[in-house]
């Protein structure tokens, strides 16, 4: 190829090729994936849907949510059309290219038989060439090169040769390399156009658009919430570690995405002058003259009075405030998410002391209720009840006169006819409609394991080890609980503190049959550090108090927690077997020697199977981990006719410390959960050995009286010296002074040297 030049495209042929390609390979996708197609609807599944007249309205809202899509799709339509169109019409002009290079057959363009003479041929050929010579009139150049080389292939001798040869008059034809360009891109009196038109797109038109995306890309997170308003976040929850639930919808109506500054979607009406002083006044405890910036401003005080016209499903005007409300409550969820991930983290840096104050568990408590009362238009003091199709607070009163129904799932247990007669106010097609919504509503079996991963005995708590908490999540419908009295009921989240101070009384009776008979005195054994954040060395005469709280120095020392003291207690009671198998075994040795040998063969065989189950089980783990990048985000379709978008079942699940008022984990959110999902909470053994009791909790972030909680209590254990006698640690005699030193050096010398010196 030296010396090969490459030729832009004279005639055009080849830059069809080119935008064929180009096109097909661009069109073929974009029309899989764009083509706009009806979904079909469901019959069966437009039956289980609420029929009630909210539920009929959002369905409006929905449908109203994109005025322009029935525009859009024929837009995208019409130029998916336009492309096949222009594709057909290249692939039609190739193929005519094609044609003409393939099909030379000089009889069929001179007209004349393969059984003609030269006269004839001859003859034939002066006839077409008056008509198709290019000085006539009826003149065609291309025609006349076809029919001058037709006459030439039939006539010369090399030409016929090299024709019944090559099946061309030319002879074999030559390899040649080109560009599929036109050529009046190089041209001279073009240059500047072509130029002009390279620079504007790649010196302007792009930069242009990156810079645009960029620009607007940073002031966001990666939950789509303002920067700025997590920083405001901050402020606040450091401001108030103890922070309310309405000072908590405060700051979530202060967020600056609601401020026509900040977020060019904010609507703002000469109306509001009149309706927004008019809905405050029918709002009682909304605070509209606090006087703390930015929760003083006109936006965040609207903000405020919509939220709460909404939890008190006050009626707006559907033609200003009502928009207002949806375009409010659809962006709740992602920044209730963010306050809640601002609370943890200013808990992680309160542990570690960059922080003076620590949140407490209330604060981001409160923050999670904002979810579920938002989500359903609810107040969290109101009848999870309500969140039912067409119950009303007059139902409610009439029903409490005959039985006293606290919560969805005592509703669900009652029998079909003593439910029917509770709700006979109520039409046959409305009481139909509540039991479908009751039953497609989500029931959680909430189990929780924990253990020691990387220790030998995975079922002991050692001080300082890492325990990993294993919570276990399994959906199944409320409907398999109807006319069910045997089921439990499930434990929920218990937000006063002066109940569980009480239960934890009656729990501590309980904890001493649960906690192996070797570790009961644990609960009287004189702690350390019983007040001190940072576990502190306490003095002297603070030894003998009897406080089992250095949670939050447990929680300090990591940062995820949960306990299971039954694993324990198993493992407890297997020792005490073996070691009872092994006295057994002693002295049967003179009478049966055996028996020994074939219980120690069982023996040898069920650890080998305890080693297979271990390893098995640790592979699980391992390659759930690889899983869970990518996680999904649809579980099960929310019931929540006052919320103006399609929501999803989520789930938080945590661990805390109520004695010391602590989270101890990070709040994860379960945003997968559609029959089972596992999930893992890792944290830090406390430092100091004894029994721990720490609360493992569920929330839902959609529904109202479905949270749960377990109480877990965590046998620690002191830390076993570390070997020292090792063949791999020993030292040679010249560093006598660093092995001692080594020997000393401990991760809890202060708290190991407080216990031998009480002891």
């Amino acid at each position: 190829m030296a010396g090969q030049k490459f030729q832009y495209d004279e005639s055009g042929g080849t830059f069809y090729y080119f935008v064929l390609s180009f096109l097909a390979l661009v069109l073929i996708p974009t029309t899989i994936y764009y083509w706009p197609r009806k979904k079909k609807e469901d019959l069966s599944k437009l039956k289980e849907e609420c029929q009630c007249p909210d539920c009929l309205k959002k369905k409006i809202i929905l449908a109203n949510a994109e005025p322009y899509r029935t525009l859009k799709s024929v837009v995208i339509k019409l130029a998916i059309v336009l492309g096949w169109a222009l594709l057909l019409f290249l692939t039609y002009r190739v193929s005519q290219f094609d044609y003409e290079m393939a099909s030379f057959d000089p009889f069929e363009i001179l007209n004349v038989p393969p059984t003609a003479t030269q006269a004839e041929i001859k003859k034939a050929y002066y006839k077409l060439s008056k008509v198709l010579h290019p000085d006539k009139e009826t003149g065609d150049e291309k025609s006349f090169m076809m029919l001058s080389k037709a006459y030439q292939a039939l006539t010369d001798d090399v030409a016929k040769e090299n024709y019944e040869k090559y099946g061309n008059p030319d002879g074999p034809g030559a390899m040649s390399f080109g560009i599929a360009l036109p050529s009046w891109i190089v041209e001279k009196e073009n240059s500047v156009w072509v130029l002009g038109l390279y620079g504007l797109v790649f010196m302007v038109a792009m930069p242009s658009a990156v810079g645009v995306w960029w620009y607007r890309s940073i002031r966001f997170s990666g939950d789509k919430v303002l920067l700025d308003t997590s920083q405001m976040y901050f402020y606040f929850i450091h401001k108030t570690p103890h922070m309310l639930l309405k000072r908590a919808l405060m700051v979530l109506a202060a967020s600056l995405e609601f401020d026509k500054r900040h977020n060019s979607q904010v609507v703002e009406r000469q109306s509001d002058n009149d309706e927004v002083p008019a809905l405050i006044r029918q709002l009682p405890n909304l605070n509209e003259k606090c006087k703390e910036h930015p929760l003083c401003r006109m936006y965040s005080i609207k903000a405020r009075a919509i939220l709460h016209a909404h939890l008190s499903r006050i009626p707006l005007n559907p033609e200003t405030l009502e928009r207002d409300r949806q375009f409010i409550v659809k962006k709740c969820p992602y920044l209730v998410q963010e306050m809640v991930s601002c609370v943890h983290q200013l808990v992680m840096m309160a542990y570690a002391r960059r922080v003076p104050r620590l949140p407490s568990i209330e604060t981001i408590e409160n923050c999670m209720k904002m979810s579920p009362i938002i989500i359903q238009g609810l107040w969290d003091y109101k009848s999870p009840l309500l969140q039912l199709p067409h119950l009303t607070e007059d139902h409610l009163y009439f029903m409490n006169k005959k039985r006293h129904v606290k919560n969805l799932q005592q509703f669900a247990q009652l029998k079909p006819e003593e439910s029917r007669m509770l709700l006979k106010n109520l039409s046959d097609f409305e009481y139909e409609n509540i039991m479908r919504v009751l039953g497609k509503m989500p029931l959680i079996d909430f189990s929780i394991r924990c253990e020691v991963i990387d220790d030998e005995n995975t079922n002991v708590v050692t001080a300082g080890a890492i325990v990993t908490v294993t919570v276990t999540l399994e959906r199944k419908d409320m409907k398999t609980l109807f006319g069910d009295t045997k089921v439990p009921e499930k434990q929920g989240i218990k937000d006063d503190a002066n109940e569980e101070a009480a239960g934890d009384d009656d729990e501590a009776g309980a904890a001493a049959t649960v906690v192996p008979v070797k570790k009961a005195s644990a609960w009287s054994k004189p702690r350390k550090g019983g007040k001190g954040k940072g576990g502190k060395k306490p003095a002297n005469n603070q030894k003998k108090k009897a406080q089992p709280k250095p949670a939050v120095a447990a929680a300090a020392a990591a940062s995820v927690s949960t306990v299971s003291t039954t694993d324990e207690q198993t493992a407890a009671n297997s020792e005490a077997e073996s070691d009872a198998g092994e006295h057994s075994d002693v002295e049967s040795v003179a009478a049966s020697g055996s028996e020994d040998e074939d219980k120690q063969n069982k023996n040898n065989s069920s650890l080998d199977d305890d080693d297979d189950e271990e390893w098995e089980r640790l592979q699980a783990k391992l390659n759930k981990r690889e899983r869970l990048e990518g996680k999904s985000r649809m579980s099960h379709t929310v019931h929540c006719p006052f919320f103006p978008e399609e929501k999803q079942e989520y789930w938080w699940t945590y661990i805390c410390d109520r004695k010391s008022r602590t989270l101890l984990t990070a709040p994860y959110h379960v945003t997968n959960l559609v029959e089972k999902e596992e999930i893992q909470l890792k944290f830090t053994a406390p430092r100091w050995p004894g029994v721990y009791t720490f609360t493992v909790c569920l929330r839902s972030d959609s529904y109202l009286g479905l949270d749960q909680q377990q109480e877990l209590k965590l046998d620690v254990q002191k830390a076993p010296a570390p070997p020292t006698d090792h063949p791999q640690w020993d030292l040679s005699e010249s560093e006598p002074e660093h092995n001692d030193q080594q020997e000393n050096l401990s991760d809890y010398t202060t708290d190991t040297s407080d216990e031998e010196n009480s002891d």
